[in-house]
């Protein structure tokens, strides 16, 4: 089959390209029409280049070109995303970061801004004291958590796209580095809570029993997210319907561990810090798992119809 890929750029040299493709629109794919542009111009290799159609409608790669509409000897756009190098790149709209990258740094100001308040309390809080039981805990929970977080990123997560704006970092990075980092940090490692205080003090119940809590929750939400990784295939972006523990219920069991988790640090700190971190982090994810949620019952007819969004049984 025959395509023209005329370029957004009107100064562009190297378009109108017109590509000779093996098969047909209900077997080429966008991914192997992006590979077709790299090799008759090999700086233009799939990651830096964005493909729509004549509307400006983004063109998926894993799809083939009759499922979008494409049909022999049409016309598609095609956009250059500026040169990739290493984990940064300059896009035309701006400088992009890899999301991996992006979710390494957020999660890395938490593991350097804890051990700061909860090690140096004498140079920040002006005092020396002991910290209570309380506190020891939740910074190893909080501690924990992070490093659980950036082992994901490493080893389990698969992202669908390549990179994002660069000045998301600082947004993204605000609410972990700001919420719970210092704010969560000064309020809880502070001497109104160390040890002696009537404040600190916390029954084997309460602390053992917020330990268990935040414990299955971090498991289950790592559960989740390899349930969610085996989803799509290494090199993909393959999108399944998700079966198994915490999907019959909600599409975003792994928010929803997530919020568990935070809120058995809120029980046992009771600290406004902990609660308005968790507030925050939780109406987030309920937007995120609201809009997937939709994604999911729009592009797969047999989606489960009983499943809610994050809560269970409620939305």
């Amino acid at each position: 089959m025959k395509l023209t890929v005329a370029s957004r750029n009107p100064k562009s040299t190297h378009f109108p390209l017109t590509l000779e493709l093996d098969g047909t629109p209900e077997t080429v794919t966008v991914a192997q029409v992006s590979k077709a542009i790299e090799a008759k111009l090999p700086k233009y290799y799939p990651d830096r280049q964005r493909l729509t159609d004549q509307d400006k409608k983004p063109l998926d790669k894993d799809k083939t070109l009759a499922e979008l509409g494409v049909t022999d000897g049409a016309t598609i756009q095609f956009k250059d995303l500026g040169k990739v190098a290493s984990h940064f790149c300059v896009l035309s709209t701006g400088p992009q970061i890899g999301w991996r990258t992006v979710f390494l740094i957020e999660y890395g100001g938490p593991l350097l801004i804890h051990p700061i308040f909860y090690y140096l309390s004498k140079s920040i809080y002006g005092e020396a004291f002991a910290h209570s039981p309380m506190q020891t805990t939740v910074y190893w929970m909080c501690m924990l958590h992070f490093i659980k977080r950036e082992l994901e990123t490493i080893f389990v997560h698969r992202f669908s796209h390549g990179t994002m704006p660069f000045f998301n970092v600082f947004k993204n990075s605000g609410h972990y580095w700001i919420l719970s980092g210092v704010n969560l940090a000064y309020w809880v490692y502070g001497p109104w809570f160390a040890l002696g205080q009537k404040a600190s003090e916390r029954s084997d119940v309460w602390l053992y029993g917020a330990v268990a809590l935040w414990a299955w929750a971090e498991l289950s939400n790592l559960l989740t997210h390899i349930t969610l990784r085996n989803l799509r295939p290494a090199g993909t972006r393959d999108r399944n319907i998700p079966y198994g523990y915490g999907f019959d219920l909600v599409s975003c069991p792994n928010y929803t561990f997530e919020t568990i988790g935070w809120t058995a640090v809120c029980f046992l700190s009771t600290s406004w810090s902990a609660w308005l971190f968790n507030i925050v982090a939780t109406g987030q994810m309920y937007i995120w798992a609201v809009n997937k949620h939709k994604r999911y019952r729009k592009e797969f007819k047999d989606y489960p119809r009983n499943r809610k969004a994050m809560i269970p049984f409620i939305a």
